[in-house]
């Protein structure tokens, strides 16, 4: 099922499931409740989110590494560091002259020129902040991380591209929805609790992602969290799947089984004959709002551009195994297929699946058994394959791709768990960009010998999304109102990072 937020009943932007299909049962008034409660809010967008640039990117593609991956073993390792510090794995050189990364990344590694990294991320919460660098919230606290619906939440960057796009096109039902996540909702998969983060907060449910979902099994069991004491075994789809899995739809956003699309077309219809002969005071201030959620609404049940984008199948074989036959490889390749479709902003999450934190970066032991056989391997492949379709049909350029996560890991290995282990740290983490506008073959700041500190340029996660917000074509000084009628900057105290530009 595709869920929002707390309820399990309600679907795709916050309509419950019966309000949702009432147009394929009990009557030609069941897509007007379909609604936004920020229509009565809609004309107080300062600047209409345009830009006094055009913007390099049409689309984004945000990958999200949940648990936060290691900087030493990933895009800042420390060869010359004491063995605490270095780990168990080498740095090994790249297509970027001067550039090394970790020997887990060898794919990454050859297409290092196409990227820009970033190594002087920084920020003051070492902790699972997700909202908190998702958003332009200016301040977080461990109470948010399990409470996706406090009013203190800030939108979402997807949620935000979306609702800006609503507002400066009069294009009210465009073919595939413009703020998607894969493969499912945030964190609904694993049992850990629901994470803050991809929602929509006070611009209201109708701007949630359109969230996926999977239909499928693992089929390879992934090295332990807790080597010491876990003793559950875990088929995690993103580290292996097999043909026949897929992702798709959620239930509630395709037709019932026993609605044709013929008749599902005619009861449209029959609603836009009905629309057209209510009186001028029904149509006067929301009810315009009604009807863009109703068109939203009955082109993504209606149309198979969705279902089309995200059926990888139809891709050829070598292709989705370049990506890698894993659920986050696979997600990859569903990404692209959906910005060549003309998605605006797709998501891909790598979260926990089964136990908690069994599939999650957060590796507070048996850290290096779980990088170097299933982590760092399922990353190499996916995303460089990613960069590199992107690049070789011409889309790069156009498609802005992030790559981040909450924050970085401890400095200093704690030996005594049992494959070791590295902790939360916030003060010095690494992302990596690329397309868009962003730089090719380019390394923003650095840290200092051990990789604890930022030593040259800090870039805060309201920086990384001023920046994106500039590249999609809106000005930073842009706001959007509460729901009290408060202006608040899209990126909050972010601001365009020259550094990151090509």
């Amino acid at each position: 099922m595709l869920h929002i937020g707390g309820s399990r009943k309600k679907l795709c932007n916050g309509v419950t499931r019966r309000d949702l299909l009432h147009i394929g049962g009990i009557g030609a008034l069941g897509l007007s409740g379909f609604n936004s409660p920020r229509s009565l809010l809609a004309d107080n967008v300062s600047n209409n989110g345009m830009s006094g640039s055009t913007g390099r990117a049409k689309s984004c593609i945000f990958v999200f590494l949940f648990g936060s991956p290691p900087q030493h073993e990933t895009f800042d390792p420390k060869p010359q560091a004491a063995r605490e510090i270095q780990g168990e794995m080498k740095a090994i050189d790249t297509s970027l002259p001067g550039l090394q990364i970790c020997e887990g990344l060898p794919q990454i590694a050859r297409i290092a020129d196409r990227l820009t990294v970033v190594r002087s991320m920084t920020h003051e919460y070492p902790i699972h902040c997700c909202a908190y660098v998702m958003t332009g919230m200016p301040t977080y606290s461990i109470p948010l991380e399990t409470s996706p619906r406090d009013p203190q939440h800030w939108p979402f960057m997807g949620s935000v591209v979306d609702y800006l796009d609503g507002r400066r096109t009069a294009e009210t039902s465009p073919a595939l929805p413009r703020n998607i996540g894969l493969p499912w909702r945030f964190c609904s998969k694993g049992t850990s609790s629901n994470q803050a983060g991809p929602y929509a907060a006070f611009l209201g449910n109708g701007y949630d992602p359109f969230w996926t979902d999977f239909s499928g099994e693992g089929t390879s069991i992934v090295p332990k969290l807790n080597a010491d004491s876990q003793t559950e075994l875990v088929r995690d789809p993103h580290a292996g799947i097999d043909l026949a899995a897929r992702l798709q739809m959620s239930e509630g956003c395709q037709l019932p089984s026993d609605l044709s699309s013929g008749r599902f077309d005619a009861r449209v219809h029959l609603l836009k004959q009905f629309d057209a002969s209510r009186p001028l005071f029904e149509r006067f201030a929301e009810s315009a709002n009604y009807d863009s959620h109703q068109q939203r609404a009955c082109s993504l049940i209606g149309s198979s551009r969705m279902r089309e984008a995200l059926d990888v199948g139809h891709e050829p074989l070598a292709l989705r195994q370049r990506y890698g036959m894993s659920l986050f490889g696979q997600s990859c390749l569903a990404a692209r297929r959906l910005v060549e479709a003309g998605a605006r902003f797709v998501s891909v999450f790598w979260d926990p699946f089964g136990p908690h934190g069994a599939s999650v970066w957060d590796t507070h032991s048996n850290h290096f058994p779980r990088l170097k056989q299933y982590l760092l391997p399922v990353f190499d492949q996916s995303y460089s394959a990613l960069i590199t379709d992107l690049d070789d049909r011409g889309l790069l350029d156009e498609t802005l791709v992030l790559c981040t996560s909450e924050h970085g890991r401890t400095p200093q290995i704690d030996s005594g768990p049992k494959g070791g282990a590295r902790h939360h740290w916030s003060r010095a983490y690494s992302s990596v960009f690329a397309g868009g506008g962003m730089a090719r073959g380019r390394v923003v700041g650095q840290t200092d010998s051990i990789g604890g500190d930022v030593a040259d340029c800090p870039v805060s996660p309201k920086d990384m999304q001023a920046t994106t917000y500039h590249l999609l074509g809106y000005d930073v000084s842009t706001t959007i109102p509460d729901q009290q009628g408060r202006p608040h900057p899209i990126a909050g105290t972010g601001q365009i990072r020259p550094e990151l530009l090509g």
